[in-house]
């Protein structure tokens, strides 16, 4: 009875132990490649989604910076171009027989672009005019109470540039964007207690220019009408042909990124966009060449009716050049190419 006992008790122990060793085990190695094959068909799909959102994001980040930007440069240009007496349309800056031309930034510092927004304002300089033939300097502070406001006349010019400057080209390689400088030449305060009427004496930088560096247009010189005339500047004076040398001020970057992909120009667009305007004389319409400022890429070009001191500036920007070092225009992409433009009337018109 004993022996069968134990007989039992070993059979049932083995049977047990049998059923646990069954139960323990792990993957096959066809699992394991058919586990990894899977992963691998749900994961690429996936991964390559978020790298084209991560892409997106980044495209439409520049492209919004570069909105931003595009819009800022145009109000301050607006602003500036809001105080013009006077702005030169194409054939004011580029024909060859006008002075205006030669003492440019571009003729006397051959790096300095393409000038294509060129005009006169007037500038307001506080506390520089002495109220008595015999009353001291005001230059030196700019506070003398006893001194009054007096305005200067100022020329600014705005210039595509493009160079392969590597601040100005990232990411580097390719052709490097454009960017849009400022010059301006400001006048010295003009002392009319004297015969003839003279410069005050520069003590300091708050009058500007000594009389040798800058020639004030004069509408009593010879010229069949008001652009007759400011075409002459700098070199004609009081009917005289006056030479001078000009030192070129320093150049102030407004904006960089923008596009240097030819883009052919809209027909006739100045003229529709400036109401068919005429010649001089009033009767001629103006040729789209003499409205129409611009270079071969058309991404910054001014349209200028200098009879009426009115100018429509449009510039577009190249967003993927932030991220590209070949991001050139198509029409397929053409909102990472942001385009705007405005219209301003200037202040006034000069007086004949």
């Amino acid at each position: 009875m004993k022996s069968l006992l134990k007989l039992l008790l070993k059979t049932h122990f083995r049977r047990n132990c049998s059923k646990v060793a069954d139960t323990v085990g792990g993957f096959t190695l066809i699992e394991l490649l058919v586990a990894m094959i899977m992963t691998f068909l749900i994961l690429t799909p996936l991964l390559a989604f978020v790298v084209d959102v991560l892409n997106t994001d980044r495209k439409e980040q520049v492209k919004s910076n570069t909105e931003q930007e595009i819009q800022a440069a145009l109000d301050f240009i607006s602003e500036d171009l809001g105080q013009a007496i006077y702005i030169y349309d194409n054939e004011g800056i580029n024909t060859a027989t006008n002075n205006i031309n030669d003492k440019l930034p571009h003729n006397i510092d051959a790096a300095a672009g393409t000038p294509i927004l060129v005009f006169w304002k007037r500038q307001l300089m506080k506390k520089v005019l002495p109220t008595l033939a015999t009353s001291g300097d005001c230059a030196a502070t700019g506070t003398d109470t006893t001194c009054n406001d007096s305005y200067v006349f100022s020329l600014v010019a705005y210039y595509l540039k493009q160079d392969n400057t590597a601040i100005w080209c990232q990411p580097a390689g390719g052709t490097c964007p454009a960017r849009i400088t400022r010059y301006q030449y400001r006048d010295g305060v003009i002392n009319t207690n004297v015969t003839p009427p003279a410069y005050f004496p520069v003590t300091d930088t708050l009058r500007g220019a000594e009389p040798d560096d800058f020639v004030p247009f004069s509408l009593s010189i010879s010229g069949a009408n008001l652009q007759a005339k400011m075409n002459q500047w700098p070199r004609q004076v009081d009917g005289g042909t006056r030479a001078i040398t000009i030192t070129a001020p320093t150049a102030q970057v407004l904006v960089n990124y923008i596009d240097t992909s030819t883009v052919t120009a809209i027909t006739d667009e100045c003229k529709k966009a400036l109401g068919n305007p005429k010649l001089p004389d009033g009767t001629t319409d103006a040729a789209e060449t003499k409205l129409r400022i611009s270079t071969t890429s058309n991404s910054f070009y001014v349209c200028v009716d200098s009879t009426k001191t009115v100018a429509r500036v449009t510039i577009r920007g190249n967003a993927l050049r932030k991220l590209q070092n070949n991001a050139t225009y198509s029409s397929a992409g053409s909102a990472f190419f942001p385009t705007a433009s405005v219209q301003v009337q200037g202040l006034g018109v000069l007086s004949q």
